[in-house]
């Protein structure tokens, strides 16, 4: 990597952070009781899925938009996502331990999955 330079890896993990984030804010904001219905949820509430697929497709799509962004464009975007995957984490976390479905421990995984990611590029970019 070239000083001041974004590194590819990095470009690589936005446009995968991308193609998630859509892969699972369509079904959550098109069909919110469906989607969830088949992972455990057994009540719904279709605004609250929507708005956290609106958050997916926000944060989503900026990865895609902000591919070739300056360093400093990508610090900022790695604050966010930083903040978003740990809250979230610790979220889910939260709602697993009052009896939520199983399968939010498979989302603790994916959210602290990529927290630990973005943390380390985050380091890495200091």
């Amino acid at each position: 990597m070239i000083a001041g330079e974004v590194p590819a890896g990095l470009k690589r993990w936005f446009v995968v952070h991308f193609v998630a984030d859509w892969l699972f804010a369509l079904p959550l904001f098109f069909a919110p009781a469906w989607f969830l219905g088949l992972l455990g949820w057994t009540t719904v509430d279709p605004a609250t899925a929507r708005l956290v697929a609106a958050a997916l497709v926000g944060i989503g799509t900026q990865s895609l938009i902000g591919k070739e962004a300056s360093l400093d464009a990508y610090r900022g975007m790695l604050n966010l996502k930083i903040l978003w995957s740990a809250s979230a984490t610790a979220g889910l976390v939260w709602s697993a331990l009052e009896g939520g479905p199983a399968m939010l421990w498979g989302f603790v995984a994916v959210f602290g999955g990529f927290n630990a990611l973005w943390v380390y590029w985050r380091r890495r970019i200091a």
